[in-house]
This record gives structure tokens, C-alpha cells and sequence, in this order.
């Protein structure tokens, strides 16, 4: 288990952010997840993975599942990379 941070406001599928403000942040929330599950000292399993993923909002707003999901794909990215 690893305990990731929320990803940032401009990932999210309803942010209204230039593309390039968007991929800024993709491009450290990735980065920063990589060099999370390195330290957690994250091996590449064998065979088929089964993936749990957890939401814990740092706020009380309702937030959309899809768009959870969506807002963590550079944080999975950076995940996979770290796993090689």
C-alpha cells in the first residue's frame, strides 16, 4: 500500500486550464508518484495485477467517481514507471 497525494486542480476533466498549465502539472504529479512508489520500494509483480485504489478527498465535497479516476492517470503513469 501506498498513501499518494490528491492530484492537482488542473488534471481534473472539468478544469478550464490551458494545455500547456495541464501537462506542467501531469508531467510533476507523475513525477512526484514515481518518486513516492520508488521509496515505498514498489516491485513489479508477475503475472496479471489487480489494482484497488482509494479516494480520500482532502475536503468534504462530492466528488465524481469518473472524474477521480480521470485526475489520478498521471499518478498511475508515474506508478508504472516506477514498477519498470
Amino acid at each position: 500500500m501506498i498513501d499518494l497525494p490528491w492530484p492537482p486542480k488542473e488534471l481534473s476533466p472539468n478544469a478550464r486550464v490551458h494545455w500547456t498549465k495541464k501537462a506542467k502539472a501531469a508531467k510533476a504529479y507523475r513525477l512526484e508518484c514515481f518518486i513516492l512508489a520508488k521509496a515505498a520500494g514498489m516491485k513489479a509483480p508477475t503475472g496479471r495485477v489487480a489494482l484497488s485504489i482509494e479516494f480520500v478527498p482532502p475536503d468534504r465535497r462530492r466528488r465524481d467517481d469518473d472524474n477521480c479516476l480521470a485526475c489520478f492517470k498521471a499518478g498511475r503513469d508515474g506508478i508504472a514507471d516506477a514498477l519498470g
